[in-house]
């Protein structure tokens, strides 16, 4: 398995350098196809004091519009060239100009999603829904921190297992980058007792499977002690200072999170490093 169709996913020009300066070399490493997607949004069709649309101030934005997308383009295919990286380039419209959700149909063929974090602080030249597109994609997505430095290379890698479905997709979609590290550590909070395993060797299997692939595993228990599940994966990034994070995203229901937070949604709004997720 390996990643061959990647979809960048470009927001705009604030953050297309860092996008690409992570997905060429995985690109490159991976030998893929780079598909770089972006919307601008339709103009909205104000109206003359006569009641008329104002057909210049809809040309006008059309035009800014079209310049926009086509400098961006223009950008990603010169970096593409440069690294010698297969590539295309994609600019849609759509009423919200959302480069996430226009991705959707490209993303949904594809090996890998890439996509830069939105700030938190919202200074994003787009508020791109980041969280619509991993929940509707069926593909996972890397995530690149909008702040932090990113190389595209991931020697030590995180996996934060909870067991759940989610869990499960996110480490086996996630094998290309596994199996390339030097040091893989599974993180697990507040395991508990159950029916099936003791708490004390919770992940114990899903570390011997991917021991089968040749990759060095360890195992860490931690307790939360009142932190949310969040916070721990944050501050144990902190101190373990891995590359990347593997995850699960919305274990728990979309709703949920959405209304009283969750580790996805943590996790997408503060993340330490790039973070792969999987639905």
């Amino acid at each position: 398995m390996t990643f061959k169709t990647i979809v960048a996913v470009v927001q705009g020009e604030k953050d297309e350098d860092r996008l690409l300066d992570c997905v060429l070399p995985l690109a490159n490493h991976f030998k893929s196809h780079v598909i770089g997607v972006h919307a601008e949004p339709m103009p909205v069709a104000y109206t003359t004091p006569m009641g008329f649309p104002d057909a210049e101030f809809i040309h006008i934005s059309s035009e800014r519009n079209e310049k926009r997308a086509a400098e961006l383009g223009q950008r990603y295919s010169a970096r593409c060239l440069a690294e010698g990286i297969s590539g295309e380039w994609r600019s849609l419209e759509s009423f919200s100009g959302d480069s996430a959700l226009s991705s959707l149909a490209s993303a949904r063929c594809a090996d890998l999603i890439v996509a830069v974090q939105s700030n938190p602080d919202g200074d994003s030249i787009s508020s791109a829904n980041l969280e619509g597109l991993l929940f509707e994609a069926g593909r996972p997505v890397l995530f690149v921190p909008y702040a932090a430095s990113v190389t595209g290379t991931f020697r030590k890698v995180l996996i934060a297992w909870n067991g759940s479905r989610e869990a499960a997709r996110a480490v086996f979609d996630a094998l290309p980058f596994i199996m390339d590290a030097d040091e893989i550590e599974i993180l697990v909070v507040d395991a508990e007792d159950d029916a099936e395993q003791d708490a004390a060797v919770a992940a114990a299997d899903i570390a011997a499977s991917l021991g089968r692939h040749g990759v060095h595993v360890t195992v860490v228990n931690e307790k939360s002690a009142g932190l949310s599940i969040g916070t721990v994966i944050e501050n144990h990034a902190a101190e373990a200072k891995p590359d990347m994070i593997v995850m699960g995203a919305y274990s728990h229901s979309w709703l949920r999170e959405f209304l009283f937070g969750g580790v996805t949604r943590t996790l997408l709004q503060s993340m330490p490093v790039p973070t792969f997720m999987s639905r």
